[in-house]
């Protein structure tokens, strides 16, 4: 399983999705542009010392994403316009589970790339979580069904 991260432009959510996945051992596609420095000392603070022990991938754009990608892995887009609610969504060990950017979502061509569009049921009048909470959910929903987790 790994973690895209398409265009992110706040650079504490970034550093606690790049921890998060270091923590779990899943790798990380980073999709630029990014909205900020990748030296931003925002990143480097919720990051902490947890970049040694990261695989970071980074991407120069979409496109360059695409042509690096594993051609079995699914694209599993989070996003508030999804049509699975993440309960009821199947992950697979290969998946690569896509989060947006947190002032824009993703465009058009990046729905259309996406095997599925999964989101995660809120209460009638709420809009959206955080992007790293949302990616923490989905990762830990991902790896806790195909049983990924690390071993403690």
């Amino acid at each position: 399983m790994r973690l895209a991260l398409f265009e992110p432009d706040i650079p504490q959510n970034t550093g606690a999705l790049l921890r998060l996945a270091s923590c779990f051992g899943v790798a990380v596609d980073l999709i630029e542009p990014c909205g900020f420095l990748l030296d931003d000392r925002r990143l480097k603070r919720a990051m902490l010392d947890y970049a040694a022990d990261l695989v970071l991938c980074r991407h120069i754009s979409w496109p360059a994403f695409l042509a690096r990608r594993t051609p079995r892995s699914r694209l599993i887009l989070m996003t508030t316009s999804g049509t699975v609610p993440l309960h009821h969504f199947a992950f697979a060990a290969d998946d690569t589970i896509l989060l947006g950017r947190e002032s824009a979502g993703v465009p058009a061509e990046v729905h259309r790339a996406a095997a599925a569009r999964v989101l995660i049921p809120l209460r009638p009048g709420a809009r959206s979580l955080n992007v790293a909470l949302a990616g923490a959910i989905a990762l830990a929903e991902g790896l806790r069904q195909t049983g990924l987790f690390p071993e403690p």
